[in-house]
């Protein structure tokens, strides 16, 4: 068994790496969407506002939709490491 600080460090240190795989590869989408939107706004001179906003929230919500389990799934592991390490971090064995 580790000890307790340890433990907290290890399950901190998961929880950030779990939070950047869910947050990466949408913002990801979201970015290339949005820069993919801008160049054909610039292309065509239209500079309407829901034109841009659009494209985005369609391609983020559907990046939720086929990445959403893998997520969920990730959240569940990091839950379960939590919980087996409450008694670790709490007594510091």
């Amino acid at each position: 068994m580790i000890g307790g600080m340890e433990a907290f460090d290890r399950l901190l240190r998961e929880s950030l790496l779990v939070a950047a795989f869910l947050c990466l590869p949408v913002l990801f989408i979201a970015t290339a969407v949005g820069t993919l939107v801008a160049l054909i706004q610039a292309a065509t001179q239209v500079q309407e506002q829901t034109l841009s906003l659009l494209p985005k929230l369609i391609s983020v919500g559907a990046a939720l939709a086929l990445f959403g389990g893998y997520g969920m799934h990730l959240c569940a592991g990091l839950f379960l490491d939590a919980v087996a390490q409450i008694a670790d971090i709490v007594h510091g064995v």
